[in-house]
């Protein structure tokens, strides 16, 4: 799509307004809106100001400006605006030079693709990830120095079994049974439909919707892979969208990876293939129907899966999920359809071109284009150095006797110890310029500053109920 195409567009459309967005360094969409009268052809070239000073993570305040240059094939009218809106992704320049900004999430994903290319082992890498969210009813939350709490409701919670409805319908999903269960039992077919058709309507390909495992309205979504960059930009419109579309009726949709205590978390299983010429790398006659190229990236990935957790699993709240004897993906082994492995190879078809490694670790609260980079560049690092995963475990992992469960590597226990891997291994995400040091630097002490060490001086509720009456 051009500049001219997007234009016309418009003018079908009857466009009032424009909206540019853009990723900020944390993970966040942030967007400014002009009059649909002021794009012209010009703006795709030269982009418009804005202060990059006020943005997480970006600019001091006496080198604040910066360019947002809008992408003209990203374009996609708003469903919510009541003015006709369309919405641009955008890449961040500078002004002076016009070089891409080193810390634009969005650069570093076109650069590790760029990277990948110029290896010339491959030149795409499709990524698909599979989000999973909650719909609440209500939430409400506070942190003050004399109290600290939080409270979240939804209708189709367990413990609302005895609650006064008026009436009660009795159909509420015990802890750990949601996974697809019919209405009346599955109280948001319509409102997982209505977030369905309208993905699709903006775009997006749909492969199906569903209620996930979780009392409380866990759900998942899961769109058809794609080339890595626009799979990004389809994952930030997606959430986008499944939020506003629960606002529409009355709900509140989280990304967080485990606000509910005795239940699971939300994960973004991700899956990954390399191609080249239209042909699928990943698919060969070794373990699982997997290329000795596949089984290569693996080795990178398990090898680095500690620093990649730090994009892939980047909060404190991430590490309440990936804990050792439940439900998510601690072991940093590889297997064909287990899922208790952090890399899994799926199944489910033997066509050559569905072959595909899985990584089942990462949540849906991280930033995309960062944890996609993160991931590629430790499989390309993996074939690069032929780096052997060792053997596969096909056994179930949590049942493992305890000498044999102790000889399996483990995800890093908390944020913390996520981000001083990402400290002690990350030259293989500085090849090809792709994760700079200053964007390494930065991730480092903006996570200690304002996430780990806020949460290291705070009271917790709980320690009130163990320590109290010390």
């Amino acid at each position: 799509m051009t500049p001219k195409t997007v234009l016309a567009m418009c003018r079908e459309n009857d466009v009032k307004a424009i909206d540019l967005r853009f990723m900020d360094f944390i993970g966040q969409w942030q967007h400014t809106t002009i009059p649909a009268s002021h794009l012209t052809e010009d703006t795709f070239e030269d982009g418009l100001g804005f202060d990059g000073s006020s943005i997480r993570g970006w600019q001091v305040i006496n080198e604040s400006d910066m360019l947002i240059v809008p992408q003209p094939d990203t374009a996609w009218m708003d469903p919510f605006t009541q003015l006709p809106t369309m919405n641009f992704i955008c890449n961040i320049q500078d002004p002076i030079t016009r070089e891409d900004y080193s810390r634009d999430p969005r650069n570093v994903a076109r650069k590790s693709v760029a990277y990948l290319q110029s290896t010339g082992m491959a030149d795409t890498a499709y990524f698909g990830p599979e989000a999973e969210f909650f719909i609440f009813d209500d939430v409400r939350f506070d942190q003050r120095p004399n109290e600290g709490y939080y409270h979240i409701d939804s209708i189709e919670a367990e413990w609302n079994r005895g609650r006064d409805e008026g009436p009660n319908l009795g159909h509420k999903i015990r802890f750990k049974e949601g996974y697809f269960p019919v209405p009346p039992l599955d109280q948001l077919m319509d409102i997982r439909n209505d977030m369905m058709q309208t993905l699709i309507d903006c775009g997006l390909d749909v492969e199906c919707q569903h209620h996930e495992v979780g009392t409380a309205g866990q759900a998942e979504i899961d769109l058809r892979f794609n080339e890595m960059v626009r799979m990004a930009d389809e994952l930030m419109m997606y959430k986008y969208i499944i939020k506003n579309v629960a606002r529409r009726h009355n709900k509140t949709v989280t990304f967080m990876p485990k606000p509910i205590l005795g239940d699971n978390g939300s994960g973004m299983h991700v899956h990954l293939s390399l191609w080249k010429d239209e042909q699928p790398l990943f698919a060969g006659d070794g373990y699982a129907g997997l290329s000795e190229m596949a089984l290569y990236a693996i080795g990178g990935i398990l090898r680095h899966a500690s620093t990649i957790l730090a994009f892939t699993n980047p909060t404190t709240n991430s590490y309440k999920r990936l804990v050792p004897g439940f439900e998510a993906p601690v072991n940093l082994a590889y297997s064909q359809r287990n899922r208790s492995a952090a890399c899994r190879i799926p199944m489910y078809s033997p066509s050559p071109k569905s072959k595909r490694v899985e990584f089942r670790c990462p949540d849906p609260s991280c930033n995309p284009y960062l944890a996609f980079s993160a991931l590629l560049m430790a499989a390309i690092d993996g074939i690069q150095n032929k780096i052997d995963p060792g053997h596969p475990l096909d056994k179930d992992i949590y049942d493992l006797p305890p000498e044999e469960a102790a000889g399996v590597a483990k995800t890093p226990p908390s944020l913390a110890a996520a981000i001083d891997a990402l400290e002690a291994d990350h030259q293989f995400l500085l090849r090809g310029d792709v994760f700079t040091q200053d964007v390494i630097d930065t991730w480092v002490a903006y996570k200690r500053e304002n996430e780990i060490d806020p949460m290291r001086l705070r009271p917790h509720p709980y320690e009130f109920c163990l320590y109290y009456d010390i």
